[in-house]
């Protein structure tokens, strides 16, 4: 598709979900966007490779049609989003972030359910091996999380829900002197850890949040407003008027942060993914070198690496390129970790070129940079790509610093237990 293709779509200025399709009609990739109009127009430009990386090129050069669905809100879409991606799994948004990573919301199934989120490749090892509690519902996949947090903290101002932090577990209160947890004292927990909501009731909005996530607001209205005139019908009147502030929440959601967010995500494109290397010893011993995440903005404690150097014939020295190499090298014979868009080194032209030595040796093409830093250790040049710099400065030196406290954590962690090599 070109710019001249998009003139022929009168598309609006809402928040809604559109789908880029193939030459069979086939659905290459999903999308959530604040504004249609907007967001489809951001593909058509000269920058598109810088902006968004060669996969979404490559997609654009594929796809010969644009379909849309409107939403009613921002949050909406994020939702809509994520029920598209599940039930047609376009190649383009699965290629684009390994899928195991994915956000994923699950609902478990006990008497109280928790709504919990997990990472995809979490659920199904937790099911494995939780004793007695099971996911009932999974709903996702979610590509952002900090959109997702953002979405979950407007979903539980309307439907207050339970989750792992509610404490204690309602089989575990005192019957006498039962105590609420802070998620209940301010309105976030119906009350199950005290005793204030029962197992009906509780489940009766378990059902809306599952209705919620299944993009299914019609019925969810109707439920609520049913449930509205039976509290009148009955004189109940209290508890209608939470029924009847419910329904205004919904029809008036206020989404200005996922808004923000999801204007920030896209004006600074960041599905990109940084990974940053630091080396950590004390004259050559117990010497580690550690790997840190960053994706889409933010820090992915969940895929941080840690590796214990071990030199040339078993022998390591104080030498910092050569433990860097080493650990590039064995951080790349893992072709199941998803591939960075940019490498972050900590040093300066020697390490810089030590890592440019490694991704020539196993060819490939991944932007570097390295963070030269003065003598309080503070970062002071970033060196390397300066397309990367431009456009992650921030986000570089995060996860510089933490590969920086990462790998002396560690190193302090191996002296303690009186590691050798």
């Amino acid at each position: 598709m070109t710019s001249q293709d998009l003139q022929k779509y009168d598309l609006p200025d809402c928040p809604g979900v559109y789908y880029f399709l193939g030459p069979k009609k086939e659905i290459l990739y999903v999308g959530k966007a604040t504004s249609l109009k907007e967001r489809t127009k951001s593909y058509f430009t000269k920058d598109l490779m810088s902006a968004r990386g060669p996969l979404l090129v490559k997609m654009m050069q594929e796809a010969v049609d644009l379909k849309w669905t409107t939403t009613d809100s921002v949050l909406e879409a994020l939702i809509y989003e994520a029920n598209q991606i599940k039930k047609h799994n376009p190649p383009y948004n699965t290629a684009e972030k390994d899928n195991k990573s994915f956000n994923m919301v699950v609902i478990t199934d006990e008497d109280f359910p928790q709504l919990l989120v997990m990472r995809s490749r979490s659920v199904a090892h937790w099911n494995a091996i939780s004793k007695g509690m099971k996911a009932k519902a999974v709903y996702g996949p979610f590509p952002h999380g900090g959109e997702l947090r953002e979405a979950l903290k407007i979903i539980r101002r309307i439907f207050p829900y339970r989750d792992n932090k509610c404490t204690p577990a309602p089989e575990q209160r005192d019957p006498i002197h039962p105590r609420p947890c802070f998620n209940a004292q301010i309105g976030l927990c119906p009350g199950v850890c005290a005793g204030w909501v029962g197992k009906t009731e509780y489940r009766k909005q378990v059902k809306r949040i599952r209705m919620f996530f299944e993009a299914n607001k019609a019925e969810l209205v109707k439920d609520i407003e049913g449930e509205m005139k039976a509290c009148a019908k009955e004189q109940k009147f209290e508890e209608a008027n939470a029924f009847k502030g419910m329904l205004y929440a919904l029809e008036h959601i206020q989404d200005i942060a996922l808004i923000k967010r999801d204007i920030e995500r896209v004006e600074s494109a960041d599905t990109v993914r940084i990974e940053a290397y630091d080396i950590a010893h004390m004259s050559g011993k117990s010497t580690v070198g550690v790997m840190t995440v960053i994706e889409d903005g933010e820090l992915e404690k969940s895929q941080y690496r840690k590796f214990r150097i071990r030199g040339k014939a078993g022998k390591v020295g104080v030498d910092d390129t050569s433990n860097l190499k080493e650990v590039l090298r064995r951080r790349f014979t893992h072709a199941e970790w998803q591939f960075p868009n940019i490498i972050a080194v900590d040093g300066g032209v020697a390490q810089i070129n030590a890592a440019k030595e490694i991704l020539k040796e196993l060819d490939l093409d991944i932007a570097l940079v390295s963070v030269l830093k003065d003598t309080r250790h503070k970062a002071k040049e970033i060196l390397g790509d300066e397309q990367a710099k431009k456009d992650w400065e921030k986000s570089i030196l995060l996860a510089n610093a933490e590969a920086h406290r990462f790998a002396i954590t560690y190193h302090r962690k191996l002296r303690g237990k009186g590691f050798r090599i």
